[in-house]
């Protein structure tokens, strides 16, 4: 499993392309690959657990989201995490 951290600038940009982020999210989501995806409290940043073989396949499920790369929207990091519990 994978831990993508990003953090957010109140810009509406942001807020414009999060409904289309969102249903992608949800799509990943009933495909097994997004496990679980919100926001951190004081909508500062949000924390995405995906099930991907490798930092490849994270980078690609990244790079084909344009929320992204939207203003307002940093990645600070991809962490790979391994759970005990499920």
């Amino acid at each position: 499993m994978w831990i993508i951290d990003l953090r957010f600038r109140p810009v509406p940009e942001r807020l414009a392309a999060r409904p289309a982020h969102r249903d992608r999210l949800t799509t990943l989501h009933r495909d097994g690959i997004v496990r679980m995806a919100g926001p951190l409290t004081g909508d500062t940043g949000a924390v995405i657990i995906v099930e991907a073989p490798s930092r490849p396949a994270v980078d690609a499920l990244v790079a084909a989201d344009p929320y992204f790369r939207t203003d307002g929207v940093e990645v600070t990091g991809i962490r790979q995490w391994e759970p005990f519990l499920r």
